[in-house]
């Protein structure tokens, strides 16, 4: 059973993090293998002692960091040593200006792509999964696992190989080949579970409270409080990149829905740490047509977010019942925001567009948040005046199925000019 905090010192240190506060009635709890709170079963989330008072002394820290995630570890829950450990040090990827994306668009204040598909197994998930590593040294697991739609389950197991754990990790049936392999070329267990996405998850949750599961660290479960800060990394480096300033407006694809909420509390870290100016910004989320439950009930005014049964192209995305949904409808309305989807012609379309102007190749996650972020400039949700960031969570090599029937030569033809200028390819 969780122990609750008291005056004496927590059995575990990992750098300024000092407890676990749930998100719904504020108990706090020891540092441990913990997720759900004790009293009301709400989520739990890292509280910290931030290092305040020296912005500018905080900064120069900073900077003269490591060239990935570790620069930022005076705010993250990881021991002080963290960048001499074992680790796939992801991090401190490209944001792109993008002002043929923009022209395109019609957006004037200033369009960034955030390009997460630069990370060493190509998503944003190597962020969070390097993060949960940590804990699962403190904690004494000697197993690293998750429930996955693709990219986490090649992250823990590229992580894993690194660090020197055992991995198993577990995914819906049907993945696109390419993240099947990318998950299992790392040597790990790789178990594939007829169901959903949801159904992973539950059986995941199942295991966990069975022997068998036993000194297993479940990044996205047990570890998902150390877990989720990583995607905080994301809302530090764009302000960093912009010249520590806040964004005006961000759009952020959403799946279980906490990369949307840790870069939320990202940004409201660096404010109340001083490190950028104190104004608004809104947050934009962004979801599949074919499984869009929090962009359902943002539309429709709820505060509860209703399950759905995924169907669309953008599996990275297909959460039918988002964890963290609540919370994201409550960002986007405090913040001035939106929750919007666009479907999968749209989102294809959307994955050429970003390609064909930036040579950015994105996932289908990538295309969804192009796509709505399109949407919302021809609504007038979001305005084109003003500095705009956008991000692209992984790589398109691993969703080519999404493109591939309407991708391909230009023309085949003959090994001869006559061919060649026949084709009308000579400009």
């Amino acid at each position: 059973m969780a122990v609750q905090v008291t005056e004496s010192s927590p059995a575990v240190t990992l750098g300024p993090a000092v407890a676990l506060s749930c998100r719904e009635c504020g108990q706090r709890f020891d540092l441990g293998p913990l997720f759900a709170c004790q009293e009301c079963f709400g989520p739990l989330e890292v509280a910290y002692d931030l290092p305040a008072g020296d912005p500018d002394g905080l900064r120069k820290r900073i900077e003269s960091g490591p060239n990935n995630i570790w620069r930022y570890a005076p705010l993250l829950p990881v021991p002080e040593d963290v960048a001499g450990k074992p680790s796939l040090n992801p991090g401190l990827t490209k944001l792109v200006k993008a002002d043929n994306l923009a022209r395109e668009l019609g957006v004037t204040g200033g369009l960034y792509v955030k390009d997460d598909s630069g990370n060493p197994t190509h998503s944003f998930k190597d962020r969070v999964v390097a993060i949960a590593v940590e804990a699962a040294r403190a904690f004494g697991f000697t197993t690293l696992s998750c429930s996955s739609t693709g990219n986490l389950a090649g992250a823990v197991g590229a992580a894993a190989a690194r660090a020197g754990f055992r991995s198993c990790v577990f995914i819906p049936h049907d993945l696109e080949a390419g993240k099947v392999v990318m998950a299992a070329v790392y040597g790990g267990e790789l178990v594939g579970i007829e169901g959903t996405y949801d159904d992973v998850n539950r059986f995941c949750s199942e295991l966990i409270g069975d022997p068998l599961g036993e000194g297993w660290g479940f990044v996205n479960v047990n570890l998902r409080p150390y877990y989720g800060e990583g995607s905080k990394t994301l809302a530090y480096e764009i302000c960093e990149q912009l010249g520590w300033r806040l964004p005006d407006q961000i759009v952020i694809p959403v799946a279980s829905g906490s990369q949307l909420t840790k870069i939320d509390k990202g940004l409201k870290e660096l404010i109340a740490l001083g490190l950028v100016e104190d104004r608004p910004y809104k947050i934009f989320g962004a979801q599949a047509e074919g499984c869009s439950p929090v962009s359902t009930a943002f539309k429709a005014g709820h505060d509860v977010v209703r399950p759905q049964k995924p169907d669309t192209i953008a599996k990275s995305l297909a959460i039918g019942n988002p964890a963290d949904g609540p919370y994201v409808l409550d960002i986007a309305r405090r913040t001035g925001g939106a929750v919007e989807d666009v479907d999968d012609e749209q989102i294809v379309a959307a994955i050429k567009l970003l390609a064909r102007t930036e040579g950015i190749f994105a996932e289908t996650a990538g295309g969804v948040t192009v796509g709505v972020t399109r949407k919302l400039i021809e609504s007038g949700q979001l305005d084109p005046s003003l500095t705009t960031v956008v991000l692209n969570t992984g790589d398109g090599l691993k969703t080519l199925d999404a493109v591939a029937p309407t991708t391909g030569p230009t023309a085949t033809i003959r090994p001869s000019l006559e061919a060649f200028r026949a084709a009308g390819l000579a400009g």
